[in-house]
């Protein structure tokens, strides 16, 4: 079961309560124990934090839910390693801080920098693990927290280049807009924030190597719960590879800096090969994308790492029974059934 730290809620009680919900009602509901909001290092599962914020939103009809949880987030919310983070040299050296430990953070985060012409994009997914609800609340914050992060090395006036999102614009783009700016893209390919490579490499003014060095003590003297893995490494990549069509076991590994035989034999022993790997991951992809969304299926078969529409039809056939058109066209006809007076 993925977890992630309870800390992932911070400033859940205050937006529910803006938002006309009772935050301990709405914890109750989805079997997690109120407390939780004050034990901020323990883990939950993250099916439990998608399942409470998706149903919030639902229910309190604030689209961007999650994007308020992340405006007023800090590094501090992060423990040690935001400490750690906070007093690097260079926002490059803080991001590549949070990979190195974003599993102490958020088991079901998957992260990834790609530079090209001077220009740097920060690629970031989630897992939904076996949860039926919509991500869409957990990545709007997950990408507002880390503006908030770069914000902290950068400066509160700084702002990206461009923000994208794979879910469609909510009806109110007015928390979008005050967080990110202006420059916000929906129906993405991905998703993600873009910077220049020079924002990526500015010096940080208020770095403090003292305090690297005592955060660094912390980390290494805590306990490694939930610790990298090559099976999550391998889970994180395949989520964030699978769009582009690069996504062999090969590639995979390239990109993990590890040889393909030492990553297939670590995929052995822990009972899950690769095929079998991408075959979840495109299976939870399209209950979010297919089930969850309104982009073209062509568009769909893509996003799911398929070279063709027709491949991606003989695959959906496959695992679901039915085409994906009938599986929309059901959807659709449980909505409208649902509105009816």
């Amino acid at each position: 079961m993925t977890q992630v730290r309870a800390a992932s809620l911070t400033n859940y009680s205050e937006v529910a309560r803006a938002s006309g919900l009772d935050p301990v009602q709405m914890l109750h509901d989805v079997g997690l124990d109120p407390n939780v909001l004050r034990q901020p290092d323990l883990l939950i599962p993250v099916e439990r934090v998608t399942e409470l914020l998706h149903i919030s939103a639902s229910k309190s009809g604030n689209e961007s839910f999650g994007l308020c949880m992340a405006e007023s987030r800090q590094l501090s919310n992060l423990g040690a390693v935001g400490l750690l983070i906070r007093d690097q040299a260079s926002l490059r050296d803080s991001l590549n801080v949070l990979m190195r430990y974003q599993t102490l953070i958020n088991g079901a985060l998957s992260f990834m920098l790609e530079e090209s012409a001077g220009l740097v994009v920060i690629r970031e997914d989630l897992s939904a693990g076996k949860a039926q609800q919509s991500t869409r609340q957990r990545i709007e914050m997950a990408l507002g927290v880390t503006l908030r992060l770069m914000r902290e090395i950068l400066g509160e006036a700084w702002q990206p280049r461009r923000v994208c999102f794979e879910h469609a614009a909510p009806r109110d783009l007015s928390v979008h807009h005050r967080l990110f700016g202006h420059r916000v893209e929906f129906d993405y390919e991905f998703n993600c924030i873009v910077c220049t490579r020079a924002d990526l490499d500015a010096r940080n003014a208020s770095a403090d190597p003292a305090m690297v060095r005592y955060a660094q003590q912390l980390l290494d003297a805590s306990p490694k719960t939930g610790g990298a893995t090559v099976h999550g490494d391998v889970r994180r990549t395949i989520l964030l590879l699978l769009p582009s069509g690069r996504c062999t076991i090969e590639q995979v590994s390239d990109h993990l800096g590890l040889v393909c035989r030492t990553v297939q034999r670590r995929l052995d022993e822990h009972g899950q090969p690769f095929s079998s790997m991408v075959n979840e991951i495109r299976k939870e992809l399209a209950m979010r994308h297919v089930m969850e969304g309104n982009r073209p299926l062509t568009e769909v078969a893509m996003m799911l790492g398929f070279s063709a529409p027709s491949a991606f039809s003989r695959w959906y056939l496959g695992q679901y029974g039915c085409s994906a058109k009938e599986s929309r066209a059901k959807r659709d006809a449980k909505g409208r059934a649902a509105m009816a007076p």
